[in-house]
């Protein structure tokens, strides 16, 4: 028995007069998904000037929102997006979980007030496809009910061991899947991880270099990343399935070196994007996830010395083939991307 829906019937709409859903996702710039409390007024205040400097807008309903304020946030989330003119800015929102007192009234309130705003919801503690076919039946559900113009999708957040061992299953599960999200704070207590950092290195978690020949010398000790394989296993089951992988939180709001750092390593692995929960992490994603200038450069020498992407050339000493001209053309096509929302990259780049 299939586990999913057939080929004929996967882009089919799961509720009469709901949108059909994407064959391919819209072409959005996500750097960086910044989120915000939608229960504190002040902020609320000044969501038009933090849309102007971020890709993504979240309005954060789950974690970090104490249970007594739940219902104002949601309220709020509904305010500010019907308040606000997001533009080419993303407008998302991370519900509470499915188990939840709240999830529900999450979606069905949201969906009849501002559906047609909404571009992503965030889904936390996705265990398997299960919660996925949940969400995207009760969304078409809504949709049609209220007359939404096009499909919400759905972002997952890894963090559990389970939903982990299950991350192609999810990936495959919807049409309506926009991509997925590291969530290291969840994930390290599911698994029994022995640390309370939110996302970045360990100093205990390492490699000791061979003892050289002088016994009394000290050995040089690296740091290892504890999130280097579960990025790397979410990266292939969204690439496989054309969806975004993103990084997550990282916590220590003071160490933006550090971040800088986990950022960086998760963007070469082929994240598009990191969560910022904090003001001073916005600058930190836009450089780390904006293709670097000279890259850009030698990418654009590649694509113009094979208009085709065929063939072999040599440039400064190297070869180039089919398999660099692809890689040329993602730096290329991002920075395209980038360069549409941010002057000074456009000038950079030459683009």
């Amino acid at each position: 028995m299939a586990s999913s829906r057939t080929p004929a019937k996967f882009y089919s709409p799961l509720a009469i007069g709901a949108p059909e859903p994407y064959r391919a996702l819209p072409v959005r710039l996500e750097r960086m998904i910044h989120f915000v409390p939608p229960h504190n007024e002040k902020i609320r205040g000044k969501i038009k000037d933090i849309a102007g400097q971020v890709d993504v807008v979240l309005g954060n309903l789950e974690d970090a929102i104490p249970a007594d304020q739940k219902q104002a946030a949601r309220a709020g989330f509904i305010a500010m997006a019907r308040d606000n003119d997001f533009g080419s800015t993303g407008l998302w929102t991370r519900i509470n979980c499915l188990n939840s007192p709240w999830m529900l009234d999450d979606v069905t309130e949201i969906v009849a007030a501002v559906g047609d705003k909404l571009d992503v919801i965030m889904l936390p503690k996705v265990e398997g496809p299960w919660d996925i076919h949940y969400l995207d039946q009760l969304l078409a559900q809504l949709e049609a009910r209220h007359g939404v113009k096009k499909p919400i999708l759905i972002h997952a957040i890894l963090e559990t061991a389970e939903g982990v061992n299950n991350v192609e299953a999810i990936a495959a599960a919807s049409p309506r899947m926009h991509g997925m999200s590291l969530g290291p704070a969840d994930l390290a207590a599911s698994r029994g991880m022995k640390t309370t950092r939110v996302g970045g290195g360990h100093p205990d978690y390492g490699v000791l270099a061979d003892a050289g020949s002088d016994a009394g010398a000290a050995r040089a000790f690296y740091q290892q990343d504890l999130w280097h394989y579960t990025v790397g296993k979410m990266v292939d089951a969204c690439l496989a399935y054309g969806l975004k992988p993103f990084y997550g939180p990282f916590g220590d709001f003071s160490d933006g070196a550090a971040c800088e750092a986990q950022f960086r390593n998760a963007f070469l692995q082929g994240c598009l994007g990191a969560w910022s929960l904090h003001p001073t992490q916005i600058d930190i994603a836009k450089r780390v996830f904006s293709p670097d200038d000279k890259e850009v450069a030698f990418a654009k020498r590649i694509l113009e010395a094979m208009p085709d992407g065929t063939g072999a050339v040599m440039i400064d000493g190297k070869m180039q083939d089919d398999a660099t001209w692809k890689q040329a053309k993602v730096i290329v096509d991002l920075a395209r991307v980038v360069a549409a929302k941010d002057p000074e990259k456009a000038a950079a780049y030459g683009l």
